[in-house]
């Protein structure tokens, strides 16, 4: 058994294991968890109760999770570094910083254990290492952040049709501005590379687009990267029946990058899925553009809309789109439109993952504020746990949550979050007896 700097292994419980892409998954699976910082503590300690209820029932008590608590954020920063000031933490290196919210004994548990979920965590002080969630992805290589949004009957919703949102969006993790290549403005190496595009790719000194002022952010992406996320999209579409695949871009402007986002997307579909997919040109051609008899013909469409446009898309017409891959910006932005369009990210489940990790979070932030206060809603890390639950094959334990979910909210015993934007209002209760009131309900 590996041995870790800080953490202990459970007694009980088997690993999880990966080979050659396939996921064995015993019935006492080891899953590894991150409290968080916030209301993190709450929000974990609801989900977990309401995970352990909900597959104690689906399996008649024949399969377990056995837990394995990691450390992210302060947690971790009070168990491997208690003594830095936040002085001497703006000083430290990038990589400093990141181990001590991120200790590599987590990231080496992870890649040990294969499956982990986490509450929201603390963005850390200082400059170079740009938050945790960042961090595990770029770390544990997890390319794709997987979103689903649909709509919980009950959940007050700024549209008129909240229920014709049913999308799946994957976000390409590790490339994009989100690389983290950068430069401050007013820098010795900022001026070196703003002097460098001024004279090897000829911008103009005086131009307003590339000021001697300016800050830099460079933008990278790659065939490699671009197809893997794109490849993992087509197949979810295949393995749950589903009927489209929408590659979403800025290509009209950012030929170099975007664009060819929306080439290396058309490429792995083609050269991979040529039976499976068809694509809007051909379905033009070859179906006179009706999507019915393509999808009669066990069809996929993969088609591709400019980035503003699908904003608009998903307002306009929700119902034509299913699975939607995106750079990393594009789908930051999107996830979370969609799901203010649903109700917003309290109920808003997401996880992170390679083709051997899965790593389920909440997609909110840490609310320091309502810290403490057992009173916010914990859906978003309890339907993170579904998607846990779905990718382990216990989709039954899964369905039963999402039902159970449902009804709590149609009963209208919610939490404070929740229980404001009811008209009208209702008295709110307390994160921990909605966890209650979702457990009576599976």
């Amino acid at each position: 058994m590996t041995k870790y700097e800080k953490l202990v292994p459970p007694s009980k419980g088997e690993k999880v294991t990966v080979k050659d892409g396939k996921w064995n998954i015993p019935d006492n699976p080891i899953v590894c968890w991150v409290e968080g910082d916030g209301i993190g503590p709450e929000i974990s300690k609801v989900m977990i109760k309401i995970v352990d209820a909900a597959v104690e029932k689906a399996y008649n008590g024949k399969r377990k999770f056995e837990w394995f608590e990691i450390f992210a954020g302060d947690k971790a920063r009070e168990l491997y570094n208690p003594e830095v000031t936040d002085e001497e933490l703006k000083a430290l290196s990038p990589d400093e910083q990141r181990m001590t919210y991120l200790p590599d004994d987590t990231l080496q548990v992870v890649r040990d254990y294969h499956l982990a979920i986490k509450g929201p965590c603390t963005t850390p002080i200082g400059k170079g290492f740009s938050s945790i969630n960042v961090g595990i992805r770029k770390s544990l290589g997890l390319f794709v952040c997987l979103r689903p949004v649909w709509h919980i009957k009950g959940v007050p919703a700024p549209v008129k049709d909240p229920d014709a949102i049913d999308m799946v969006i994957f976000r390409e993790n590790i490339e994009d501005i989100y690389a983290g290549i950068e430069g401050y403005p007013g820098t010795k190496r900022t001026q070196k590379l703003i002097d460098f595009l001024r004279t090897e790719w000829n911008v103009p000194a005086d131009s307003d687009s590339l000021r001697s002022s300016a800050g830099i952010s460079v933008k990278p992406m790659s065939p490699e990267n671009t197809k893997r996320l794109v490849r993992k999209a087509i197949q979810y579409a295949i393995d749950h029946k589903k009927r489209v695949v929408t590659l979403c871009h800025k290509g009209n402007i950012m030929k170099a990058t975007e664009g060819q986002f929306r080439n290396w997307g058309y490429e792995v579909a083609i050269d991979e899925f040529r039976n499976q997919i068809v694509t809007e040109k051909e379905l033009n051609d070859k179906y006179g553009g009706d999507r019915e008899k393509a999808y009669a013909d066990g069809k996929i469409l993969v088609n591709d809309r400019i980035m503003d446009a699908m904003f608009q898309q998903v307002l306009l017409r929700p119902r034509e789109y299913e699975v939607v891959a995106l750079p990393n910006l594009n789908g930051d932005y999107l996830s979370d439109q969609l799901a203010a369009q649903v109700g917003g990210l309290g109920f808003a489940p997401g996880a992170n993952l390679s083709n051997d990790i899965f790593f389920a979070e909440a997609t909110h932030g840490t609310a320091p504020k309502h810290a403490g206060k057992n009173r916010i809603n914990p859906g978003s890390i309890t339907l993170s746990a579904c998607l846990l639950l779905e990718h382990m094959g216990w989709n039954e334990a899964s369905e039963m949550i999402k039902t159970a979910v449902s009804r709590a909210v149609e009963s209208k015993n919610v939490t404070y979050d929740i229980a404001r934007q009811l008209k009208p209002t209702v008295k709110p209760i307390s994160t921990s007896a909605f966890g209650e009131e979702i457990i009576k309900n599976l």
